[in-house]
């Protein structure tokens, strides 16, 4: 009987690392997550998996968890925080002391694959999708550290077979981001950002994660980025009119001014200051919402990987909305 494939996760409790971890359990891995002491382990609960809360920054620690791992997939980063530093440290430190890690317990690791995002490209110029040759421009400080993790990996590239995947905006069960679109249209309202047609990537997460785990086990993929999103573009009133259906209800499309959207963003801001917590909403994701274009061309991951999108807008939405009612989230 062959020994069973050993993937380690981080970030596994959040919502892409836990249907990551469905996945590679569905494909019989022994998978070995990795967690802070204060994460919460609900969508984990009565799984087969082997939970380690040290965290990302005590070496010795994840050095055990590695030594005989086959995959790594790094998925945790931080995607709100007060200040850059504290941007640096969970996205481009942790993973610093990961590879670092691995270098030292087992640099024969068959591969790491590193979650990053489209913001480390940043929005389409010109209305032109990015693609992986587009040259990078970040606009906000979450984008920059997931370019400068994106830079660090590339650096241990000489030293450990590493892949990188950007994904676009993920939603599906589990979701809290995207979910408050669905929430809002629940009690009968549809916000549209500016009075410009705004087109974007979207990726049901089950996509994602097939995504993730072709590019890990490609052969092509050692060395190489590959967007990770749907392969047509879509509009927030086409995505309005799935949602719509998916509900079976109507809901009154309110489209609210790019100056009101920065003053909002200032507002909740400025009461963040009172708070230990960073605002979900703030002017860094204010300046992402008011872009025309988040749009990628996902080309190179369908010829080098065999990436594809499955999961139609209809079918996911619809898949996604039945889920909230299921858990009583709408």
């Amino acid at each position: 009987m062959n020994p069973k494939i050993i993937s380690v996760v981080t970030g596994a409790s959040g919502f892409v690392g836990s249907h990551l971890v469905d996945k590679l359990l569905e494909q019989g891995h022994h998978v070995k997550c990795i967690l802070r002491k204060t994460s919460s382990k609900k969508w984990l609960q009565g799984k087969n998996v082997e939970i380690i809360d040290c965290g990302l920054f005590d070496k010795e620690s994840l050095k055990e968890v590695l030594k005989d791992a086959n995959y790594l997939y790094h998925v945790a980063g931080v995607v709100k925080a007060k200040t850059n530093e504290e941007y640096i440290k969970g996205n481009v430190e942790a993973t610093r002391t990961l590879l670092q890690a691995l270098v030292e317990i087992n640099p024969g690791i068959k591969r790491v694959l590193i979650v990053s995002s489209q913001t480390a490209c940043g929005p389409s110029l010109d209305g032109k999708p990015c693609t992986e040759t587009t040259k990078e421009h970040p606009i906000t400080r979450y984008g920059n550290s997931k370019y400068s993790q994106e830079l660090l990996a590339r650096s241990f590239m000489d030293r450990l077979p590493i892949s990188i995947v950007r994904a676009v905006a993920v939603y599906g069960p589990r979701d809290t981001e995207i979910y408050l679109v669905f929430k809002t249209y629940q009690n009968g309202f549809m916000g549209l950002i500016g009075f410009n047609k705004k087109l974007v990537n979207l990726i049901h997460v089950k996509d994602l994660v097939d995504g993730m785990v072709l590019a890990a086990e490609s052969d092509r993929g050692i060395g190489q980025t590959y967007f990770i999103g749907s392969q047509e573009y879509y509009d927030w009133i086409q995505i309005g009119n799935v949602i719509s259906k998916a509900m079976d209800r109507k809901a009154l499309i309110i489209r609210v001014p790019h100056f009101l959207v920065f003053t909002v963003a200032a507002f909740a801001e400025f009461f963040s200051l009172f708070s230990s917590k960073a605002a979900t909403f703030n002017i860094e994701k204010a300046r992402d919402f008011v872009q025309q274009y988040w749009t990628c061309d996902v080309t190179k991951a369908v010829n080098e990987i065999g990436f594809r999108q499955n999961i139609s807008l209809e079918d996911g939405i619809k898949q996604t909305v039945d889920w909230y009612r299921e858990v009583k989230w709408l």
